[in-house]
């Protein structure tokens, strides 16, 4: 007997994800949750568990394919079981599908309601997916415009699979486990798992408290406050190890499979060139299209900027780093830290324009702000955020932001550090470029940029003097705002960056 696991709801609102390596091969003993394939959605690179221990007899799929959702991603069973699973013609159901139980997505939701019940909880759970440690990105980066992964999500499949899709199974499968397999303890998403083995509970030892007793990150969050999860058995003790073990290509998770690209050698008809390749647009370039064409057309946005002398700061960084070396702020963490007061004192700079449900629009101001980072990454370029910025200081914003973006650019941010930024802070500096217009991340209000830093001649009491001199710009959403509050915005911020000595005497 075998037990075929089908590419599960990722809990993304997305119906496919390309495969970009098998962790296993066929013939490999693998056991509950361990993670047996990486796969690269539009919004993350995600490493999928399988909920079965056996022996590997199929992998249904070649890396660098498109996986649909609910269909065969790999087959576990016993080793004499290869014959039988080979000429099988309906898999197992999974369990993420057996009624009752939740979606992926569903089960993330569950993540932030209260244990036993339907409602969410206070809003301290608001924002944040349990990986919230913090958001990828010191540096950020070269990057023009801001992307993000808005609540509207990216557009379904509106395509075949390249590998055809396969006849849906219209004999239910048996609510048992097959012989010779041994199911997992019933959690289903991947993110709760990471988070159960990040806070060392073992979800063997665990009574869920979703539909059909699913575990959830309340689940998980719970026992792990309540000193819950040592491993109850041996068998379960090497499951779990099983699931932390890193995998051999952890190293660069964040090197996701190239898009296909087919030489054509044809000419084209319009310039008469030779067609070299031909490369779909597809993941998280199909992603940052769509965002930026639904900003540019939604959101009438303006652009307002201006010369900073930023001489001051750095000093003041220089006589910081001379105290205590080991713990000085960074450039961008100083940055950031001037411009939450600023949004403190213009709270409309990062807020949100939503419909409500009488469909009338409606400015949505938040208690707080998390400040959303601009990452290039060999993905593409990423938004993940901070939470809670304004609780940070200099020194803690230096660690938050370089584990947000070290997260980002090696593919392992999750998905509500992606979607829950209220404001962008975008350092373009690293470019070599002094300004640019960005294309605000939608559905926010602002970003704020930065140019590189270089010396200029600047008149200060009247002489002409070399300073260390940088473009700063805003963007903004004119519907939300006018230029008045904007622009009060942004020399407020450029006054704490000449003066910041000054400027700490009033944050």
């Amino acid at each position: 007997m075998s037990s075929t696991f089908t590419l599960p709801d990722l809990g993304e609102g997305l119906t496919e994800a390309d495969l970009v390596r098998w962790l296993v091969a066929e013939g490999d003993e693998v056991a509950v949750d361990q993670p047996i394939a990486e796969v690269e959605t539009a919004k993350a690179l995600v490493e999928v568990p399988c909920p079965y221990a056996g022996t590997v007899l199929t992998l249904h799929g070649a890396e660098g394919e498109t996986m649909i959702v609910g269909e065969p991603l790999i087959t576990v069973g016993a080793a004499d079981s290869a014959d039988a699973a080979g000429s099988a013609e309906t898999p197992a159901e999974p369990t993420a599908e057996k009624p009752g139980a939740l979606s992926y997505r569903e089960e993330e939701r569950a993540g932030v309601m209260e244990p036993g019940t339907t409602q969410p909880a206070p809003d301290k759970a608001r924002g944040g997916d349990g990986d919230v440690a913090g958001s990828d990105e010191e540096a950020s980066g070269s990057v023009l415009i801001g992307y993000g992964t808005s609540g509207h999500g990216a557009k379904g499949r509106t395509r075949p699979s390249r590998r055809g899709r396969r006849t849906a199974a219209t004999t239910p499968a048996a609510s048992a486990p097959a012989v010779g397999t041994v199911r997992a303890p019933r959690v289903s998403s991947p993110i709760v798992r990471k988070l159960a083995r990040e806070r060392g509970v073992d979800v063997a030892a665990l009574t869920g408290t979703g539909p059909d007793g699913l575990i959830t990150r309340a689940d998980v969050l719970a026992a792990a406050e309540g000193g819950v999860g040592a491993p109850a058995s041996p068998a379960a003790s090497a499951a779990q190890d099983a699931a932390a073990a890193p995998s051999p290509v952890a190293a660069s998770a964040g090197s996701a499979a190239p898009a296909a690209t087919a030489d054509v050698g044809g000419t084209d008809t319009r310039s008469g060139l030779t067609v070299a390749s031909r490369t779909p647009l597809t993941g998280v370039r199909r992603v940052i299209a769509d965002q930026m064409v639904r900003s540019r057309t939604v959101v009438p946005d303006v652009t307002a900027w201006l010369d900073v002398d930023v001489t001051g700061l750095l000093e003041l960084r220089s006589q910081l780093k001379a105290k205590d070396p080991e713990n000085v702020p960074s450039l961008l963490a100083l940055i950031a830290r001037f411009t939450l007061a600023g949004l403190q004192r213009h709270p409309v700079m990062a807020a949100r324009i939503e419909r409500a449900e009488d469909g009338r629009e409606e400015v949505v101001e938040f208690d707080g702000v998390h400040l959303g980072l601009a990452v290039q990454t060999d993905r593409g370029l990423m938004v993940p955020s901070v939470e809670h910025a304004e609780r940070l200081s200099a020194e803690e914003l230096t660690r938050a932001i370089g584990e947000t973006i070290a997260r980002a650019r090696e593919g392992r941010s999750a998905p509500a550090e992606l979607t829950r930024g209220t404001f962008t802070l975008n350092n373009y500096g690293p470019l070599g470029t002094d300004g640019a217009t960005p294309i605000l991340n939608h559905p926010e209000v602002g970003m704020l940029g930065i140019g590189r830093i270089m010396d200029r001649p600047w008149v200060v009491d009247g002489r002409i003097v070399v300073r260390k001199v940088a473009e700063m710009t805003v963007s903004f959403d004119h519907r939300v705002t006018d230029g008045a509050t904007a622009s009060a915005f942004l020399t407020f911020v450029a006054g704490c960056l000449n003066d910041p000595t000054a400027a700490l005497a009033r944050i």
